[in-house]
């Protein structure tokens, strides 16, 4: 578990869990997408604990952004769509 304040150490814990997940879901093969499992108590299939976890990180994804750009902090992605915006010519009317 990473240790609060510890950037590289929360960067790592991270970086882990997406390829713990992503290695999940490449390791299933189509028909064990389809496959019933219980999840926080409720009956759904492989797929759909998938789309809920990937939507869960959507999530959190926003959450990070908008707590980013309240401190000042422009997020990566968006900050090379500015110098990429910039870098076009002014088109006149």
């Amino acid at each position: 578990m990473a240790s609060a304040g510890d950037k590289a150490k929360t960067v790592q814990a991270l970086k882990d869990a997406v390829s713990h997940f992503r290695r999940a879901v490449l390791s299933l093969s189509d028909a064990d997408l389809d496959k019933p499992l219980k999840m926080f108590g409720e009956q759904t299939t492989y797929r759909g604990a998938f789309i809920l976890i990937t939507g869960h990180t959507a999530e959190h994804l926003g959450q990070s952004i908008a707590y980013a750009r309240m401190n000042g902090v422009v997020p990566p992605r968006a900050e090379e769509q500015q110098r990429q915006q910039q870098k076009k010519p002014a088109v006149k009317p």
